[in-house]
């Protein structure tokens, strides 16, 4: 039985104004030019490319940190723009974030007692008690012994802080997490525990993920479905095993023949790009990777490709059929 949506992102943008200096006209930059997905609880949506692709910009639309410059989100349905004022702050603990950086997103200052139950003191009418328990609930479940609440973030190792900064998003019973890059910085030893951990605890509350990585190999163990994007757009839409097997667009073909691999003698075909990464200030007409593909032709230049249906995924490519068909 499938889920309702919980989040709908419909043709998303996000559009800023940048100043050139005095002898120069403002420029736009589409940070985010046309994202669409949506995501049910029970599931995780992988969004990948290099940096610079729109992926932090996406997470801060999701999250409601900043308001999308065209295109509309969906709440269980309910487009965010008809949450009146009193509705916001229930759906912004909805919506939790992971960081990148555990050690910067935690107050140095507080215990880790301090920092899980301090959403609620703010948000429930639960006794100091009552918020003690709960915390030490949380913690035990994130895999941290419960006496070590009232130690500070830097006694934590790297692997143990993002445990806490897990447990501080949970803490207001969320329906979605955004993670950004949240194993990126932790060692290799400690990322498969974490990733484990996030699994664990998506099936047990139900949560919605949606994950910001530019690393695959994490990718292709939690995700359910992946968009690619480049310069703001998606080129790639499809479900993981899809994506990994049968990759379609060149960009993501590149992303994953650079994907380091366990097993070295399944080996992909290379797909050498040609070129810099253009300018998002001034990307180039057409397809916006067409200058480092070694597939592009006089179309590419001509025409912005949209994503359409392809072997069970959608792409955004004038050649896929004559590439990967």
């Amino acid at each position: 039985m499938t889920s309702s949506p919980i989040l709908e992102a419909i043709d998303l943008a996000r559009h800023y104004r940048v100043n050139r200096g005095v002898l120069r006209r403002p420029a736009t930059l589409r940070a985010l030019d046309g994202v669409s997905f949506v995501l049910s609880p029970g599931r995780t949506l992988a969004v990948v490319g290099e940096s610079g692709s729109g992926k932090s910009t996406l997470a801060r639309q999701i999250t409601l940190i900043e308001t999308p410059t065209s295109g509309d989100i969906l709440f269980s349905g309910r487009g965010v723009d008809s949450f009146d004022k009193s509705e916001w702050p229930e759906l912004r603990r909805s919506i939790q974030m992971v960081f990148q950086d555990p050690y910067g997103s935690l107050n140095p200052r507080k215990t880790v007692g301090a920092i899980l139950g301090e959403p609620l003191a703010i948000n429930s009418t639960l006794g100091a008690s009552a918020r003690r328990d709960a915390v030490h609930e949380m913690m035990a479940k994130v895999g941290l012994r419960p006496e070590l609440s009232g130690r500070y973030p830097h006694m934590f190792s790297g692997g143990q802080r993002q445990r806490i900064a897990i447990a501080r998003a949970l803490m207001s019973n969320p329906r979605i997490v955004v993670a950004d890059e949240p194993v990126s910085a932790l060692d290799v030893s400690v990322r498969a525990q974490v990733i484990n951990l996030m699994l664990d605890l998506r099936d047990e509350f139900h949560l919605a993920y949606v994950f910001i990585s530019h690393d695959l190999s994490v990718v292709r163990f939690i995700a359910d479905e992946v968009i690619v994007l480049y310069l703001g757009r998606p080129v790639e839409k499809a479900a993981v095993e899809t994506l990994f097997e049968t990759p379609a667009h060149p960009y993501t073909r590149l992303l994953i023949a650079s994907t380091p691999r366990a097993d070295n003698t399944a080996r992909r075909e290379r797909v050498a790009p040609h070129g810099e990464i253009p300018s998002p200030l001034s990307p180039p007409s057409g397809c916006a990777f067409r200058i480092r593909c070694p597939f592009a032709a006089r179309v590419c230049e001509d025409k912005r490709p949209e994503l359409r249906p392809f072997a069970n995924r959608e792409v955004a490519c004038h050649r896929v059929e004559d590439i990967a068909g």
